[in-house]
């Protein structure tokens, strides 16, 4: 294939021999209405016969699909080396367990010629369940899923509404990686915990940029939820590992009325202590009192996330208090009195205002 590309699909995979041939049969048969792409799988340090089942794609796809090897493990590496060999202005992704819809790259095309104020694009991923799930396993719920449906409209993303856009099914132009830098490898995976931020800490350097993307309900990716994933353990443990990542990336995540996680840029006026604003302290205070009425109503859907609510905000706070701990020469105690007369000094000078 030597014309000109559209678009340039990657694909990170690890040991995904198993699974790899259902996402390449899906992105190779594709009514793409006209529009040229190629498929780069790139190999990260696999150990099972990942490289054969590429390789025979490679040689059945008349040029379409490129092998490629990252010997460095992590999915940032991974994802990196793709975009590297990539030729489009235009680079989407997805994961080795994913299936795109026949229209997905006939679907983010248009979308970005159409929107040409828009860096980049995402859609929706649904579930594939593997078995019915329990019954306190909502949307609410989906967020450890990697699974992602804001509505059927479609939505802006910006730095005014932040809504999370996961590479599991995501397109960007060339230009806004130029512009904000790739993948970051540094938030890999911590120890015990599940998942990473890698996408998210990706989407906030545009958004700090200036730059927007836009939520695209059409865009239509699926993924098999199996069983190990529908338990309250990884649950837990993947909240817990959020709050670390957070922590990580000085990102600090509000809860709304739902229950839901809301990022925020902190404010130059907030209340800090040991590095936490003042009002996640408050919120983990309420998130205790709505987990206990829950529980006691026996409302578990509801009960279990505000569980993992408090699992996150605990979590999000023990990692700024060890960051700030190894960085400041202030005592406890000492941390504790500047909170209070700053929360005090807060409080008279918004008073005063109301006053005059």
């Amino acid at each position: 294939m030597n014309e000109r590309m559209d678009v340039s699909v990657v694909i990170s995979t690890y040991n995904g021999a198993a699974s790899l041939p259902g996402a390449l049969e899906s992105i190779l048969d594709q009514d793409a209405d006209g529009v040229s792409y190629e498929v780069i799988v790139v190999d990260n340090n696999s150990h099972d016969n990942t490289k054969a089942v590429i390789e025979s794609y490679v040689a059945s796809s008349d040029g379409r699909v490129r092998y490629v090897f990252e010997p460095q493990q992590g999915v940032s590496y991974g994802r990196n080396a793709g975009i590297a060999k990539a030729t489009a202005p235009i680079i989407a992704f997805f994961d080795d367990d994913v299936r795109v819809a026949s229209d997905w790259i006939r679907t983010l095309k248009r979308a970005l010629d159409d929107h040409p104020d828009v860096d980049f694009v995402g859609g929706k991923v649904v579930p594939q369940w593997h078995s019915t799930p329990a019954a306190w396993l909502t949307e609410a719920h989906w967020s450890p899923l990697a699974l992602v449906d804001y509505g059927p409209e479609p939505l802006p993303v910006t730095l005014e509404r932040q809504l999370c856009l996961v590479s599991a099914n995501l397109a960007v132009r060339r230009s806004l990686l130029d512009a904000v830098g790739l993948f970051s490898p540094d938030l890999q995976r911590v120890k015990d915990s599940i998942g990473s931020m890698e996408d998210h800490e990706l989407l906030m350097r545009c958004w700090s940029a200036g730059r927007q993307g836009r939520y695209l309900p059409a865009l239509i990716a699926s993924t098999p939820v199996p069983a190990t994933r529908m338990t309250k353990d990884y649950h837990r443990r993947w909240h817990r590992g959020h709050g670390v990542f957070c922590a990580m990336m000085r990102y600090v995540e509000a809860i709304d009325q739902d229950g839901k996680y809301v990022g925020e840029r902190r404010g130059e006026d907030a209340v800090m202590l040991f590095g936490v604003p003042a009002y996640l302290y408050r919120q983990a205070a309420d998130q205790t009192r709505r987990w206990a009425l829950a529980s006691l109503r026996r409302q578990e859907a509801i009960s279990f996330m505000h569980e993992n609510n408090i699992r996150f905000l605990i979590s999000y706070i023990r990692t700024r208090y060890g960051q700030e701990r190894a960085v400041t020469q202030r005592s406890a105690v000492a941390e504790v009195r500047n909170f209070a007369a700053t929360l005090l000094r807060k409080k008279m000078r918004t008073a005063l205002r109301i006053e005059s």
